[in-house]
């Protein structure tokens, strides 16, 4: 295999492997910010409860749904750029493996050219050792 065709696959394959460290850092922001959606609707039900419980509280309620309504906003904005990004991960990870495979296919091609080549060597210095030798007739 030719030297460049391994300097390709090396370098395809760091690609590959940077694309996939970012698409999990990605996916793990976006694991995040959906977990704080779930943090702040556990805090609201929890909040909700109270104030049925306590008339000081409920008034603070409303105040408090507001904000948490707000933040989830945010928080949502935030998860579908982390979606749009993650799905361009995705795009280039895909781009980047199939580039490799390609990569590896033409040094798994070249492999089976030079094994092709040196077998029809032998077969020809055979057949010249064969030429070579004194013909021995019957007896």
């Amino acid at each position: 295999m030719s030297r460049w065709v391994q300097s390709l696959i090396r370098i395809s394959d760091y690609e590959v492997q940077t694309l996939q460290k970012r698409l999990a850092e990605i996916v793990g922001r976006r694991v995040d910010a959906e977990m704080r959606i779930v943090m702040l609707e556990a805090e609201s039900e929890a909040e909700a409860r109270h104030a049925e419980a306590d008339v000081e509280a409920g008034f603070m309620q409303l105040g408090f749904a507001h904000a948490v309504r707000m933040r989830k906003a945010e928080i949502q904005i935030t998860i579908d750029a982390l979606l749009v990004e993650e799905t361009g991960a995705r795009d280039a990870l895909s781009v980047a493996f199939e580039d490799l495979k390609r990569y590896e296919h033409v040094a798994e091609a070249q492999k089976v050219k030079a094994a092709k080549l040196e077998q029809q060597r032998e077969t020809a210095a055979l057949d010249e050792l064969g030429l070579r030798r004194p013909r021995q007739g019957p007896g």
